[in-house]
């Protein structure tokens, strides 16, 4: 069969079973695996046999909705994490050190930002940020030789910003290093990063690919794409690890070097392991994500085009409508559809917007985004409430900004909600 389409995948792939088993994908709620002999699970830990040795680095099921995901990206394999926020240290622990540094644009997620520039830095890896209005030989003067990868968001958590993938993937591989995307906004249904150069790809699965708000998880999925041995910065794929009887990643498993350490080694000592019944929960949510980011698209449009003409919106950010920044960026990398999140403020500054949140009737304020229900959120005051007012701005984070996640209801309903509690503003 020729390449499917992503919502065909969606449904699909990942798990598949053979005559008389489960049509459903089963949960195998076990820590453990039985085996006949010693020598076969010494194999085993050897890396040289397939197969589930205990569930904290891989279990069926979990397995499953990883094929499914790099599926969807276009990968060649990936690793479910207990949390966006594992997936991301994981991946950037993989290839960096104590005493080596990373870039990173600065419009992203306030969790990652304190990640980033707190706990890494707690671990002597620095994380060098960079604003979209740098020039390239701005950025690239921010690389030496202990820069090991470039770390950005397809579209930014909440301020929208279009991280334009194809030229920062051409100035990482110029340096010789992988560019990392976060990819949940987005979801592979709208964007496949790997299509314009990215090397890894990240998710908190806790937002679209979930989709119902019910279970926390994150993925690392891996192109197979970048050479890790060419590169020559990264010993620790490309020698010896003693801790596996001397496997060298990029010898024994090829372009799925990275992809495997990440498993072998770091789940294997930090156990950031996703449960079964989460996994499964995941996948279910996955089985209608190319419908909901459908929905959602055409909602938020739709909520986007009618706060921009109202007389209480002061302004609005959403890429998707014509002449707003990073419309073209928008239309190069998400043609086919927005996420369902606006960033608007309200006349009347920060107290307006409060007065605003806290009238809403459909709409819920909840410490998340991105799923089948409308939320609305303020960052300056919540999420992002540890950055300072000049890391706010940099992370395009205005104190007035709403950041507004439009779900699937009738977009009539959203819109009569948004707008009895605007006359109360």
């Amino acid at each position: 069969m020729t390449q499917q389409h992503v919502d065909t995948l969606c449904v699909q792939a990942g798990y598949q079973p053979k005559n008389g088993e489960p049509r459903i994908l089963p949960i195998y709620q076990s820590t453990t695996y039985k085996y006949e002999s010693a020598d076969e699970l010494g194999q085993l830990f050897d890396l040289s046999k397939a197969g589930h040795m205990y569930t904290r680095i891989s279990n069926p099921t979990v397995d499953c909705v990883e094929k499914k995901i790099a599926a969807l990206e276009g990968g060649i394999a990936a690793l479910c994490t207990s949390s966006g926020q594992a997936a991301s240290l994981i991946a950037i622990l993989n290839i960096t050190a104590a005493g080596q540094n990373f870039l990173c644009g600065s419009a992203i997620y306030g969790g990652t930002i304190n990640l980033f520039a707190v706990t890494l830095k707690r671990l002597n890896i620095e994380v060098r940020f960079f604003t979209p209005d740098m020039c390239d030989e701005e950025i690239a003067a921010l690389i030496d030789e202990n820069t090991r990868a470039i770390f950005g968001e397809t579209v930014a958590n909440p301020a929208l910003e279009i991280f334009d993938i194809e030229r920062y993937a051409k100035l990482a591989h110029a340096h010789k290093i992988p560019l990392i995307i976060d990819n949940t906004f987005a979801t592979p249904v709208l964007c496949r990063p790997f299509t314009y150069g990215a090397d890894i790809v990240i998710h908190s699965t806790s937002k679209y690919l979930d989709g119902h708000a019910c279970v926390l998880g994150g993925v690392i999925v891996d192109s197979g794409n970048f050479d890790w041995a060419a590169a020559g910065k990264y010993p620790e794929l490309t020698e010896a690890d003693e801790s596996y009887h001397g496997v060298v990643y990029t010898r024994d498993f090829g372009n799925a070097a990275y992809i495997t350490k990440a498993r072998v080694q770091l789940m294997r000592d930090m156990g950031s392991t996703p449960q079964p019944i989460a996994a499964f929960l995941l996948d279910l949510g996955i089985t209608s994500l190319a419908v909901r980011m459908e929905r959602h698209s055409s909602n938020a449009l739709a909520v986007a085009k009618y706060l921009q003409q109202h007389e209480k919106i002061s302004w609005i950010h959403f890429p998707w409508l014509p002449g707003n920044k990073g419309y073209e960026l928008a239309q190069k990398y998400l043609p086919n559809g927005s996420c369902g999140v606006i960033s608007f403020g309200i006349q009347g500054g920060r107290e307006a917007a409060v007065r605003f949140m806290d009238n809403l009737k459909l709409a819920q304020i909840v410490v998340h985004v991105a799923d089948a229900r409308t939320c609305v959120l303020h960052p300056a005051s919540t999420t992002h409430r540890q950055l300072t007012d000049e890391q706010l701005v940099d992370a395009g984070i205005s104190p007035d900004l709403i950041r507004f996640s439009v779900g699937i209801e009738n977009v009539n309903d959203i819109i009569a909600d948004i707008e009895q509690a605007l006359q109360k503003a």
